[in-house]
């Protein structure tokens, strides 16, 4: 089984506060991320092995958008998302 077979994906936007480093202003950005969820059950052809990396899988994101653009009028320069992770684990509800 694959690693995709554990969970449910959903593409989200999440609201996150950057500043940009050539201006120096901080604003709200929308950034996108991929968000995996562990499924409630595991699938019917599962073996030992795929039990095994089930109970260990947990939710998760991955960030899809590495540039944004600065929304500064007179800079309007593009730059890298490095202050937020590139993976991010979610807690279990």
């Amino acid at each position: 089984m694959e690693e995709r077979d554990f969970f449910d994906e959903k593409q989200e936007q999440r609201t996150h506060t950057l500043t940009c480093p050539h201006c120096g202003q901080a604003d709200e950005y929308q950034i996108g991320w991929l968000v995996r969820r562990k499924k409630a059950s595991l699938p019917r052809h599962a073996d030992e092995r795929d039990r095994a990396r089930f109970a260990k899988a947990q939710s998760y994101m991955v960030r899809r958008d590495d540039v944004v653009a600065c929304k500064n009028i007179r800079c309007r320069k593009r730059f890298e998302v490095t202050s937020l992770q590139s993976v991010a684990f979610l807690q279990s509800a």
